[in-house]
């Protein structure tokens, strides 16, 4: 017979567990971060190569709906160094507005030019990127592709820093460079997802890359080999990040993917808490389902032990969300059941240490001001938390096989959000939070009382999803504003 009791006692039980579980998601960072400290001055020899040693690269240039940014991309692909006989610029436009005669435009201009620059316009979107990158590779030739999105302005020396490593290494079949920011003083959010980003560059990356562990490449500002590609069975779009899906593939035929962190190129950060939210949505959600996709495949192939382990780390790393969405849900009846857990929870707290160490060292490394950026870290732990409802329904969504579209994140250049064209209207998601920040409010009231050392943790998720709604729903009222001035004018 099901008692109260024995009910309370099974929660306190599943609470345990999932702590015990976030804290191995931490360990896992603390294992990339000692990883990529022994690696730290790692170099890859800077190889040259004859121009008429170098082969064919096809640049392509994947758009939708890019206003702001397409001219400045087309121009900085165009101003690449590399023989104007062995480059081919391809613009691949899905637009549906305005972007398809500006990039006809700038592409006319430097056809007549004397470049090689070819405009493909697509109005179905079959496949999304994905399927723009595959019917692209069979439009043109080329050894070698070169990828960027829209919000991203590739340095000249780009190609000649990266295609000699290919000719050096038969098996390598990607190299990925690593993203700067554009646009990182901008706001408070852009200093968030910059030092995230900074978390996957200096260290997932450098760990995995220099260790011999798997990979991924980050679907732009990379450079694949066309062999390497078709041998994993192309580009496919049955999940929202094919760079991720592709990356697994290539890995388990037996290519090599490396990481260049001294070339660097710079990006267009999502600069609104709703454009940060979605883009969290699309790369939470095509995770789980490349895990679907892959995950036996990985576990049964001949990669190595300590390779499938960190791959399936990997695969799963966004699963904290859910696990801290349901830790905070039994936080009141845990409140009730304080004193009588299985061991004390609060052991693990010391795991709670490790990300703002990695974030500390992301910055240290890449930035000269690092101290400043660190002071910045509260606001992207309170993010991380706020954002986990979004990533949890995203991942709910995978498991359940939910077909959603690919919804890009919009790029301003030098246009403000707000007053955008792309400016983001209120997601439900921020309706929910503000319950969830209600409920953990109400709970840690109560835990003064009950569980006075649990109620700081409870009231520091409430504020966090109190923070998400409330950037969001400011987002949108300064966003409706400036366009009743913009009328008025």
């Amino acid at each position: 017979m099901i008692t109260w009791q024995s009910l309370l006692n099974s929660v306190g039980w599943i609470y345990a567990i999932l702590n015990v579980a976030l804290a191995g998601f931490s360990l896992h960072m603390l294992i990339l971060l000692i990883l990529s400290i022994k690696h730290r001055n790692d170099r890859i020899p800077e190889t040259t190569c004859r121009d008429e040693d170098l082969p064919t690269v096809l640049v392509q240039l994947p758009v939708y709906n890019e206003r702001y940014v397409v001219e400045r991309l087309i121009d900085a692909a165009v101003a690449i160094d590399y023989p104007v006989d062995k480059i081919i610029i391809q613009v691949l436009d899905d637009s549906t507005d305005v972007t398809t005669t500006l990039a006809q435009k700038r592409v006319a201009f430097h056809v007549n030019a004397g470049r090689n620059v070819q405009f493909i316009h697509r109005t179905d979107r079959k496949g999304y990127k994905a399927g723009a990158l595959s019917q692209g590779l069979q439009a043109a030739p080329g050894e070698f592709m070169a990828i960027f999105d829209a919000d991203f302005i590739p340095p000249k020396n780009f190609l000649r820093a990266i295609i000699p490593m290919f000719l050096q290494d038969h098996k390598l079949g990607v190299v990925q460079s690593r993203w700067e920011h554009l646009n990182l003083d901008q706001n408070a959010i852009t200093h968030v997802i910059g030092q995230a980003l900074d978390i996957h560059f200096a260290i997932d990356q450098i760990a995995r890359s220099r260790s011999g562990l798997l990979m991924n490449f980050n679907g732009s500002c990379c450079v694949l080999r066309r062999a390497c590609v078709e041998d994993a069975g192309g580009w496919q779009d049955d999940t929202l990040v094919e760079d991720l899906d592709l990356s697994y593939r290539v890995q388990m035929k037996g290519w090599r993917i490396t990481y260049r962190p001294d070339v660097t190129v710079p990006g267009e950060l999502p600069a609104s808490i709703i454009s940060f939210k979605q883009q969290q949505f699309r790369w939470a959600k095509g995770t789980v389902q490349a895990l679907r996709k892959l995950g036996w495949r990985l576990l049964t192939s001949n990669r190595t032990l300590p390779q499938k382990l960190e791959g399936l780390f990997h695969l799963t790393s966004y699963f904290t969300s859910p696990l801290m969405i349901i830790t905070y849900l039994l936080s009141l009846p845990v409140v009730y059941l304080f004193g009588h857990l299985p061991f004390n929870s609060a052991l693990l707290g010391v795991a709670v240490l490790i990300p703002p160490i990695a974030a500390a060292w992301s910055q240290a490394r890449l930035r000269t001001n690092w101290w400043r950026s660190v002071l910045f870290y509260p606001v992207l732990f309170l993010t991380g938390i706020g954002v986990s409802l979004t990533i949890t329904q995203a991942i709910w969504e995978a498991i359940i096989g939910h077909k959603s579209e690919f919804v890009r994140t919009p790029k301003f250049s030098n246009a403000h959000p707000q007053s955008s064209v792309y400016a983001l209207s209120v997601d439900r998601a921020t309706w929910v939070e503000l319950l969830m920040a209600a409920y953990g409010i109400g709970t840690s009231i109560l835990a003064v009382e009950r569980a006075p050392t649990l109620a700081p943790f409870i009231m520091i998720y409430a504020f966090a999803f109190l923070l998400t709604a409330g950037m969001s729903l400011a987002n949108v009222s300064r966003s409706v504003q400036t366009r009743r001035l913009n009328q008025d004018a």
